[in-house]
């Protein structure tokens, strides 16, 4: 098998670094501390994205007729991995890019296109994902957020009562791609809104954190009334959206790239200092760059699947939670080797701390995706026979 990049691929990857070098401030890895969801990183984004989509490498993975330049999974994958190496300049509209996008051509109406698919890719919009609930985490078919379809003054309405917890960029988001019950079907029973954050009824609780500004937050809806035309595809088929936004979601953030930069970046400064002759030290930079090198391979594989047109199926769980293991690793060894780092010795491996140690429960807690290994691709009896 080869494992070359392509000489295209290699010009498209430079023409990003370029970019990069060209539009990020000097002082982009101390700033870059802020979380992907701060006022601060997201103010950033806004104007960071209509630079890229004006260079045309915003979302140049999307189909011709969307506006992209129709490269393909391999060109996707090259521009996530940049954006990450770099600290994700682009905040949290590479869920724009990568899946909201893609999934609102796919599915959307002709007025939700319009309304929503030029902010896009314009550089110009935030959204975030009501998903997660507090009797619902990675069980979405367990959510309780209803929404129950009622005649309205204008004509009928969807009226919103519950919660979501675990929100990214829900503070600062221009809208959020919700999933709601609307019935007692535990999976047909769910349905999708497009809401806009500042509708009445909707309040937004930051979710302090330990360490960094804190990306995630409750949401609730209390009486929050949106037209039907706010509905994304049909009564109970949000199942069917969310596989698919899915797959698009956790191929489009490749964190292992980042791990494996804050692991070199780690071992630079640790040879510097004349402290890397060690056994011990040696020994974990090597286990770390073992789960690194397999968190990749395991990524790569599934972005290979999708240039072959082959389906993504719960595979796509064991290189997500590889991907978590090489994350926790590199933390570790940071901590263990250069704890002085996380006290400003170095802004870069900081910010990869801040990001590293929530791995394992963005897109998708690391025990569920256990799980699904466990059911799905090895296929062990849930109780003991």
């Amino acid at each position: 098998m080869d494992f070359a990049w392509t000489q295209e691929q290699d010009a498209f990857r430079g023409k990003i670094r370029s970019f990069l070098d060209a539009n990020l401030p000097e002082n982009w890895e101390k700033f870059s501390e802020h979380g992907p969801a701060s006022p601060a990183l997201t103010a950033f984004a806004r104007e960071f994205c209509v630079k890229l989509a004006e260079a045309g490498i915003l979302f140049p993975h999307w189909p011709v007729e969307m506006g992209g330049e129709g490269l393909g999974p391999w060109e996707q994958q090259i521009l996530a991995e940049e954006m990450w190496i770099s600290g994700e300049p682009r905040g949290g509209q590479y869920m724009n890019v990568n899946w909201i996008g893609p999934t609102l051509e796919k599915y959307g109406t002709p007025e939700q296109k319009a309304r929503y698919l030029v902010p896009i890719t314009e550089g110009k919009s935030l959204w975030c994902q009501g998903f997660s609930e507090p009797n619902a985490g990675s069980d979405l078919a367990s959510l309780r957020t209803r929404a129950a379809r009622e005649d309205g003054p204008d004509g009928e309405v969807y009226k919103i009562n519950g919660q979501k917890i675990w929100t990214s960029y829900a503070g600062l988001a221009d809208t959020c791609f919700l999933l709601t019950r609307t019935s007692d079907d535990r999976k047909r029973g769910i349905t999708i809104l497009l809401v806009p954050m500042d509708t009445p009824g909707i309040t937004v609780r930051n979710i302090p954190s330990l360490i960094g500004e804190g990306d995630i937050h409750e949401v609730f809806f209390d009486d929050v009334t949106v037209p039907v035309g706010a509905r994304f595809g049909e009564e109970g088929q949000a199942w069917e959206i969310i596989a698919y936004s899915l797959r698009n979601e956790r191929l489009g953030i490749p964190r292992f790239t980042l791990a494996r930069a804050a692991l070199n970046r780690a071992v630079e400064m640790l040879k510097a200092r004349g402290a890397f002759a060690g056994e011990a030290v040696r020994i974990e930079a090597a286990r770390c760059m073992a789960l690194c090198e397999g968190a990749g391979t395991a990524n790569y594989a599934i972005v290979q699947k999708r240039v072959d047109g082959l389906g993504v199926g719960p595979e796509s769980s064991s290189a997500r939670y590889a991907t978590v293991m090489a994350e926790r690793a590199v933390v570790e060894f940071v901590v263990e080797f250069l704890p002085e780092a996380l006290a400003d010795a170095s802004p870069y491996l900081k910010m990869h701390h801040q990001r590293g140690i929530v791995a394992g429960v963005a897109s998708g807690a690391a025990e569920i995706q256990l799980n699904i290994i466990a059911s799905e691709v090895l296929e062990l009896p849930r109780e003991p026979r």
